[in-house]
This record gives C-alpha cells, structure tokens and sequence, in this order.
C-alpha cells in the first residue's frame, strides 16, 4: 500500500511539473532596410513632389508590424504598409517630399516604429536642394 501511494505521488509530482515546464520562446520579428537615406539632388521648386521608396525585409522568425512612420514636417509624408510583414518578405515605406514654397536644401527625417526585436524604432533621412521658380 505504501510503495502505490509514493509511485501515485510521484506520478502527479512528474505531471504537473509537465504542466508548468516553461513554454518555448515565442519568435521575434526583425527589420533590415536595403539604405536609411536617399538623396534627391537639385530639382525643381515647381516640378512637383518627388518620392522615393525604402525596401526593407523582415529578417525575423514572426510577423513585422510597422506601428507607424512620422515624418518630421508636414512637407513630408510616409506611407508604409498596415498589414503584417511575413518573415523573409520584403515590403516598402515610400516617402514623398513637396517642395512647393521651400526652396534651398533641406534635409528631412522619418522615423518608423515596429514591432522588431532591438531596432524598434529606424530613422529614414532624405535630402536634397530645391532651385526656387521663378
């Protein structure tokens, strides 16, 4: 009688540390842009809006969300994806600039804040010089 009891304890014993065994880690997304800057060179005050798109690809093992991309101005303006980013895909944040009333250099940032493990929150800079209209 006494041995069942013990073998019945140590059963129950070995099932719930079963039950509370640490679950395995969970994967982490991750973001690697192709290049963080563009150049736009010298252009046009009344050639219009000029754009310029970042290709990045999640390097991680789950999906990427991009929980936003804020630019620096009101001149300029991001558009970057609202759904998740599978792992090993590639995906695009265009940025667009307007030079309307802005003439001379300028250099603007746009900072993108995802889910990534480590690099939560990338800095995307363009530039460039706008000749004034005439």
């Amino acid at each position: 009688m006494r041995l069942k009891t013990i073998l019945l304890l140590t059963l129950i014993l070995l099932g719930s540390s079963a039950l509370t065994a640490e679950k395995p880690a969970e994967g982490k997304a991750a973001i690697s842009f192709a290049e963080t800057s563009h150049d736009f060179g010298t252009f046009p005050e009344n050639g219009g809006p000029v754009s310029h798109t970042f290709v990045f690809t999640n390097t991680g093992d789950a999906p990427l969300l991009i929980l936003n991309a804020t630019a620096s101005c009101g001149c300029t303006r991001p558009e970057y994806p609202r759904k998740p980013v599978k792992p090993g895909k590639k995906d695009k944040i265009t940025v667009t600039y307007n030079p309307k009333g802005r003439p001379g250099e300028f250099t603007k940032n746009v900072t993108v804040r995802s889910n990534a493990k480590g690099k939560k929150k990338v800095t995307l800079k363009i530039k460039g010089n706008v000749i004034p209209a005439k």
